[in-house]
């Protein structure tokens, strides 16, 4: 049987309408704000400036920086402005003006303020009613604007504010000529559906010729991305992420599932460097001394780890039978596994590496000791170009065949 088209995904994209509109998805990496809220992460100034260099190699469009934290976080902040990056440097600060004075001493072009509006942060937080609110985030909106700045504000707890005064809110800073709001879901108390429902409510009450939108989605239930791809789906155009997902709480979108998502299923011409993931992601790692889960997605170790009997039957005559990316594009690397389950097909691919017949009847053999033995897994092997070619080319596939075919 031959294949009906030579892309594997073809069918997935047609569900997926991947080639409907393909508008182009940025990415705001927050790794060096954000991703310092994490419980006992902490970068160093030198550290802060090679993982802003390592972002903007990558490719995101905006790295954001708080210098307001501690004197170092200033320090670092004013250097990395120094650095003649491609992406834009934000600085993050309270919507006080004091703060934004912080932000202009770095010699930054974009400053992004934030608010919370909904009632409990009205209340139990900043303790001011609605108006005051909305009077000290406008005010702080003027002072950025009479200095020529870019400027983004965040409706902090979007999710949770009573609409009628989120959008009041949005409307006001759309004719200040704001150029980003973000709509932040701060608990991740969202499914994807209320998120396209709040950011297409935003969206189609505002001039986007003057406001684009941002969206900013916690993990709390473990939705942060899809609720990400849902807000653009609505509309917005710019997904807030980190390395490894590190944030306040369980963090938010991680830049390895954002960005690979953008490229392959929604088809965003983001020129991204995607084979840098796995040594971004290793990078955060030794800087923070958090693992990298082996499951994580793209950039852990078992990520294309393959085990199953019948899987490693089809990997090993088509990777695209389980991989939708070559593991290579995101600096990865193949792996089988052998043990209890890998059955005739991975014993006589073994028993072909060990130099020995690969016959059926030993591969079936083979297949029952390692199942009786019951050892779990007992070897691992990267399975790389050169090893690849070398199966194919031997006796291994050639017997394999023959079994298919009714052959002895």
């Amino acid at each position: 049987m031959s294949l009906k088209t030579d892309d594997p995904n073809y069918f997935a994209h047609q569900y997926n309408d991947s080639d409907r509109d393909r508008k182009k998805i940025r990415i705001l990496d927050s790794t060096l704000r954000e991703g310092e809220q994490h419980p006992g992460v902490s970068f160093s100034n030198k550290q802060r400036i090679q993982i802003a260099w390592m972002l903007d190699s990558f490719g995101v469009d905006q790295i954001e920086i708080s210098p307001i934290v501690s004197e170092d976080h200033h320090e670092a902040t004013k250097v990395i402005m120094k650095q003649g990056l491609t992406a834009d440097i934000v600085a993050h600060v309270r919507a006080i003006r004091s703060d934004v004075d912080r932000a202009l001493d770095c010699d930054t072009e974009w400053v992004a303020t934030y608010m919370g509006i909904s009632d409990i942060h009205l209340v139990a937080k900043l303790r001011i009613s609605r108006e005051e609110a909305k009077i000290r985030a406008l005010e702080v909106v003027d002072y950025i604007k009479s200095h020529g700045l870019k400027s983004r504000f965040t409706m902090e707890d979007a999710s949770r504010t009573d609409p009628e005064f989120l959008l009041d809110m949005c409307k006001e800073m759309n004719q200040k000529g704001i150029e980003r709001i973000s709509i932040p879901d701060t608990v991740g108390i969202m499914r994807p559906r209320g998120m396209y429902n709040l950011v297409k409510l935003v969206y189609d009450h505002i001039d986007t010729s003057k406001t684009a939108l941002d969206v900013h989605c916690h993990n709390d239930v473990g939705l942060a991305l899809s609720n990400a791809l849902a807000g653009c789906d609505a509309g917005a155009d710019q997904i807030h992420t980190t390395i490894d997902g590190l944030g306040e709480r369980t963090g938010i979108p991680t830049l390895a599932e954002t960005a690979v998502a953008l490229n392959l299923i929604y088809k965003s011409n983001n020129n991204f460097r995607l084979h840098m993931l796995k040594d971004l992601s290793r990078t955060i790692s030794d800087y923070t001394n958090i693992p990298i889960h082996e499951s994580k997605p793209l950039v852990g170790d078992s990520s294309y780890k393959h085990k199953a009997g019948t899987h490693l039957a089809a990997i090993l005559r088509n990777p695209s039978a389980y991989e939708i990316i070559e593991p290579k594009l995101v600096g990865n690397r193949r792996k089988i596994v052998f043990g209890e389950l890998s059955g005739k097909n991975g014993s006589a691919y073994l028993l072909s590496l060990l130099g020995l017949d690969s016959t059926k009847e030993n591969s079936e053999s083979l297949a029952r000791g390692l199942k009786e033995l019951r050892m779990g897994d007992i070897l691992e092997l990267f399975l790389d170009e050169k090893l690849e070619r070398k199966i194919l080319n031997e006796e291994y596939v050639k017997n394999n065949k023959d079994q298919e075919n009714g052959k002895s």
